[in-house]
């Protein structure tokens, strides 16, 4: 009995078959192993058939590309960074440079400037007695205008007292000297606003003046509301009496990227004096705060004929978003300048026409140069025909010194600037970093005879995609005053040699010669 009731047992215990195998988790996997297998067999026989068109479609986009870029008029670096971009990856390359040159957003700017350029071109006339002044002249500054003719109306001026500022709080204290004695208009155009102590001096005097019938305007960058100021502060202003705008507000989707900011920096106080420089109206730029150790900064004050120039580039700028432009003629009529040595030629530079005027005067002054050109810049992204410039103009003779910061603002733009030091130094050209800390000066002093002080940068935002001003001086008795001002700093530098360049951080030689490829996108 038990034996047979064992055998029961036997028969009762589940058998390891087929139904076992079917309910187990073994054929799952299998099952998918094998849709795997197969998947990966039909999208490969798939590859293989479409993989050659694929090929060949990639091959004549990339070839299009090629074609598109060489008879491009953008600069041979930027062509050279496409190029790259599209070759690694075509699809997305081709698909962002669609996009940044389009100018999506910004085809009725374009439109608009060219039009109030063309609608105020003679408005500051070219007074031909002072060409006739420079006629003949070796250094070719009658030329240089001629040339800046072309992309407005940048006349050259004699009777034009030039003070030059080595720093932002001198160029404060001056500011608010001439912004009391205004009486009929002060216009007020700047990258950067900040509230603080320098911004409250200025907004207190505004705000009287206003109130006193002193027509008040401001105007500052569309990249303040999102830095700096709250987006509602022209509506704050104008309930002081003054009038407010904000430039080319941040659009998301609707720009390429920060393209086209208002980099400049113009103060005019009743069509007679104007300031323009480097200095922005926020307290690091009078070291009230410390951002990056010292500040050093420039500046300049016209007082004069050459002010008027500032005023319609002021106007230029208002009129873009006003349903109708208005260029009051008592606004920019002539005016009684004082006697002064030497010539000023204020400018602008628009990144919406074909001209790139900053970095012409800049080449300009180094291949005519003969003993010395000495630079300041917070930024040193070159293209080849500026690295070209410095180059030629150290290898011929000419002393080329450029005072870059010891305490970059911004680690990634200090890399790059570090990625032309060796070519540049191999060359013949000089290069200083500010110990004491950010040099966000932009100055460039030829000769005893020539100056650039203004809002120009050495890199491609300045030079390619920013509105910019600076102010050209010649034979002015302020040169000297530059040039001493930039020994003076000087002897605050270290100089950049072979061996420090050998000991440069490593993070700076590897950074510096990748972001080299796409710097003129940064």
């Amino acid at each position: 009995m038990l034996e047979n009731e064992n055998a029961v047992l036997r028969l009762a215990k589940p058998k390891k078959g087929l139904l076992s195998l079917v309910f187990s988790r073994m054929p799952l996997i299998v099952l998918l192993l094998a849709a795997q297998i197969l998947l990966y067999v039909v999208v490969l026989d798939w590859m293989k058939q479409t993989l050659r068109y694929y090929t060949v479609l990639q091959m004549l986009f990339i070839i299009g590309m090629v074609i598109y870029l060489f008879n491009n008029r953008m600069d041979t670096s930027a062509k050279l960074t496409w190029l790259a971009l599209i070759a690694v990856a075509p699809l997305l390359g081709g698909i962002l440079l669609a996009f940044t040159q389009s100018n999506l957003g910004h085809r009725a700017s374009r439109r608009r400037t060219a039009e109030l350029i063309e609608q105020s071109r003679d408005l500051v006339s070219q007074n031909e007695a002072v060409l006739e002044q420079l006629q003949g002249d070796p250094c070719g500054v009658d030329d240089l205008q001629r040339y800046l003719s072309r992309s407005g109306d940048f006349p050259i001026f004699d009777h034009t007292e030039v003070s030059y500022f080595p720093s932002g709080e001198a160029k404060f204290a001056a500011m608010l000297e001439e912004l009391e004695k205004a009486e009929k208009f002060i216009f007020l155009e700047y990258f950067i606003i900040e509230e603080g102590t320098m911004w409250g001096h200025i907004l207190d005097v505004l705000a009287r003046k206003a109130k006193a019938g002193v027509d008040v305007r401001v105007m500052y960058d569309g990249m303040c509301e999102i830095t700096t100021l709250p987006h509602d502060y022209p509506s704050r202003l104008e309930k002081l009496g003054i009038k407010a705008k904000t430039f080319a507000p941040i659009m998301p989707f609707l720009s390429s990227h920060y393209n086209y900011r208002d980099h400049r920096k113009i103060l005019v106080i009743d069509g007679k004096v104007a300031f323009n420089g480097g200095v922005n109206l926020a307290d690091e730029y009078i070291n009230q705060k410390e951002r990056f150790g010292h500040w050093k900064d420039t500046a300049l004050m016209l007082k004069g004929e050459a002010a008027r120039s500032f005023t319609l580039m002021f106007l230029q700028m208002w009129n873009l978003t006003e349903p109708q432009a208005s260029f009051p003629p008592e606004l920019l009529s002539p005016i009684e300048g004082p006697e002064a040595p030497g010539f000023v030629m204020p400018y602008g530079d628009c990144p919406l026409d074909e001209d790139k005027v900053g970095e012409a005067i800049y080449t300009d002054m180094l291949y005519r140069a003969s003993d010395y050109v000495h630079i300041m810049t917070p930024y040193l992204i070159l293209d080849g025909e500026l690295t070209a410039a410095l180059k030629f103009a150290a290898q011929r003779g000419v002393d080329v010194k450029l005072i870059l910061p010891g305490i970059p603002d911004k680690k990634l733009a200090h890399a790059l600037a570090k990625s032309h030091y060796r070519e540049l130094t191999d060359a013949g050209v000089q290069i200083f970093e500010y110990t004491p800390g950010f040099v966000h000066a932009k100055v460039c002093v030829s000769d005893d005879n020539h100056a650039v002080v203004g809002t120009i940068n050495l890199d491609y935002r300045s030079l390619y995609h920013h509105f910019e001003c600076a102010t050209y001086l010649y034979r002015t008795s302020c040169i000297l005053e530059i040039e001493g001002d930039f020994q003076q700093t000087l002897r605050q530098c270290r100089a950049v040699t072979p061996e420090t360049i050998r000991n440069e951080k490593l993070g700076y030689k590897i950074i510096g010669p990748l972001l080299k490829i796409i710097a003129p996108l940064m």
